[in-house]
């Protein structure tokens, strides 16, 4: 492929654009019992393929509610996540269960699809659990809404049990970038995969060259193989990460232009991304060779004045942080990655994990990105 037909590929995916409950109820025919198990450490002896009859995540897709009448229905389906399904650094990393977001009749994904809207709509946020195997409810940061519309079951009284279904009216009132989550057994439901994007456009909004989202989460996958029946033992307070992500990816895969999120540029174009932390441990970003300015923070934009150049974006957990920078540095590919190096592994290899890049079409005919692209597993 050409550099143009290569970027031409690429988009459309989300890297180029863009407290508490009891145990869960009774499995459904499908789910084993410890995948619907929501008390605290256990081991599951059960061997199976956690692959079998469940579906394989796909990338996370923009939903623009603006062109859908305000209105999305989101679900939860146990799903496949192939975190880095090829053989170099360290693969392939898994996380065999997950219980990903589905919004309407689009494919499952972790992270979940990212719900675009405009700043003074109101939008309808749906939580079909009909077909569900345990409860849940969604909580969206950011926004100001009324009491039952929260999302927490303690403090609302609300949740959204197996069979069941519920309408949440949340207010797109204050522009930025926030995040949505299941808040029934959060601790246990975010590391299974139930996160996601919620992204509201201030009035007049320009966007940029390339806008991108980029979620950043850690993960125990004895929880998650715990979840699919697997031989592994899991506690919340021994926890112990060992698969680190951007959106749901880790290197190289994180550089698959269809799986995975390069920052793909040309010399000049501006570049913004949106940062979202949904893991439980803090990241430091570092960009090589560019440095950025921070523009907005929890859905409040930076007055110029306060801004300055960086290269180092440390994101607590839960934390948005939008940068901006201008892709004006001599053609090549730069990384991008957590600065904590140990969350740029996969497993004992390194480099992997937390590590993405940044990508100059002029250098997209090299020899070493083709090296890159086969390490991604890209067989354009």
């Amino acid at each position: 492929m050409t550099r143009r037909e290569f970027a031409k590929a690429t988009a459309g995916t989300t890297g180029l654009l863009s407290l508490a409950g009891c145990t869960a109820s009774t499995p459904s025919s499908n789910l084993s019992a410890s995948e619907v198990d929501a008390g605290g450490s256990e081991t599951a002896t059960q061997q199976v393929d956690p692959s079998a009859d469940v579906p394989t995540t796909s990338p996370p897709q923009i939903v623009d509610l603006d062109e859908q009448d305000h209105q999305v229905t989101l679900s939860s389906v146990p799903s496949y996540h192939e975190v880095h399904p090829g053989e170099s650094m360290g693969g392939p990393v898994d996380l065999p269960r997950v219980w990903a977001f589905q919004a309407d009749d689009r494919e499952p994904s972790v992270p979940g699809p990212i719900l675009r809207t405009t700043e003074g709509n109101d939008i309808e946020v749906t939580l079909d659990n009909t077909d569900g195997g345990r409860p849940h409810t969604v909580h969206f940061h950011g926004v100001r809404k009324t009491w039952e519309n929260d999302g927490v079951p303690t403090t609302t009284g609300i949740t959204v049990p197996p069979g069941e279904s519920h309408t949440y009216e949340i207010p797109a009132n204050v522009p930025g970038t926030h995040l949505y989550h299941c808040h029934y057994q959060t601790h246990r439901h975010i590391d299974m995969g139930m996160y996601g994007f919620f992204r509201v456009d201030p009035e007049g909004y320009e966007p940029a060259d390339q806008e991108l989202f980029m979620t950043l989460k850690e993960w125990d996958n004895d929880l998650n193989k715990q979840m699919a029946g697997m031989d592994a033992s899991y506690s919340p307070r021994e926890r112990d990460p060992n698969v680190f992500t951007i959106n749901g990816k880790s290197a190289p895969r994180t550089l698959h232009p269809e799986d995975g999120s390069p920052v793909i540029v040309s010399q000049g174009d501006t570049v913004r991304i949106h940062f979202a932390n949904n893991g439980y441990m803090m990241h430091p970003m570092h960009t090589h060779n560019h440095r950025f300015e921070v523009v907005e923070k929890d859905g409040s934009p930076i007055p110029e004045a306060a801004r300055y150049k960086q290269d180092v974006l440390n994101i607590a957990p839960a934390e948005r942080k939008t940068v901006e920078f201008e892709a004006d540095a001599d053609p090549g590919i730069y990384l991008m990655h957590c600065h904590k190096v140990f969350h740029a592994m996969n497993g004992n290899s390194y480099p992997g994990g937390m590590v993405g890049g940044i990508v100059y079409e002029e250098a997209m005919d090299s020899d070493i990105f083709g090296e890159l692209m086969d390490y991604a597993g890209y067989e354009a």
